[in-house]
């Protein structure tokens, strides 16, 4: 964007990353998280529900404004791919260990579902305000 001289950058404007960078950036972080969760306490947490909140606020942000739709479908998509990770190979870190994968995944995402909740509706407001910001600029 050609911007006057005058005009100072805002936080806003900030976001340069490509969506692809971005998709592997949330996903790594998100996924050690995890790791880091599972290795303190044995099992999935507030830990992570607090990171993954900070993670779709940080993609929001750091995301090019081409790539918004990218970003915008992203943070289920980052727990649910967590979730089925951990059912397959641990399920008793999200669900009751006798759990199937699909039962463990299902119930990990209801009892993480207000972090979904709001680290999705974060990500969403953030963009819409990035996009209504830059295009009212």
């Amino acid at each position: 964007m050609n911007r006057p001289a005058s005009h100072a950058r805002t936080v806003w404007d900030e976001g340069t990353e490509p969506g692809r960078a971005v998709v592997a950036l949330g996903t790594a972080v998100a996924l050690s998280a995890v790791v880091v969760n599972v290795a303190m306490v044995g099992r999935v947490s507030m830990f992570f529900d607090l990171w993954f909140v900070l993670i779709c606020l940080g993609l929001a942000m750091l995301v090019r404004r081409r790539d918004f739709f990218t970003v915008g479908v992203l943070p289920p998509l980052i727990m649910l791919g967590a979730f089925a990770l951990l059912a397959i190979g641990n399920p008793e870190t999200i669900a009751r260990p006798r759990d199937g994968v699909v039962q463990a995944v299902v119930s990990g995402l209801a009892h993480h579902s207000v972090a979904l909740t709001v680290g999705y509706g974060l990500c969403l407001v953030t963009l819409l305000a990035r996009q209504r910001l830059m295009r009212d600029a």
